[in-house]
């Protein structure tokens, strides 16, 4: 059982920096790729970005160059570090864990979710 917890949300200005956490707790959650999705109003939720507990990251192409991930394996947290926010970024963005053999950048491969925080980028 791992339990996610997301903070960091708020609203902004287009072009403003926000930085999201995510706090993992239980049992080997070094076992897990950590990552982060999101879901705008009346949209499917997309993936945004992970990472393996060795380090290794990976975006989605609309997110690439602008969202940075790291993560904290000692206090088992996963930052989304996202810069030049634009309007369309707004979205209620949600941290998922899966283990990491059974890894792909689908909601449906996610073996749990946190209740997401909601960003908000005004123009």
């Amino acid at each position: 059982q791992v339990q996610l917890v997301e903070s960091g949300g708020g609203s902004v200005q287009a072009g403003d920096s926000l930085m999201l956490s995510c706090a993992a707790s239980g049992r080997t959650v070094s076992r897990y790729v950590l990552s982060w999705f999101r879901q705008a109003p009346g949209k499917d939720r997309e993936f945004v970005g992970c990472s393996w507990n060795g380090g290794t990251t990976s975006y989605a192409d609309s997110v690439k160059g602008r969202f940075t991930i790291s993560r904290d394996s000692a206090k088992n947290t996963v930052y989304l570090q996202m810069n030049s926010l634009e309007p369309e970024d707004t979205a209620v963005y949600l941290c998922a864990a899966t283990l990491t053999q059974n890894f792909r950048m689908s909601p449906g491969a996610m073996n749990y979710w946190g209740k997401g925080t909601l960003v908000t980028v005004s123009s």
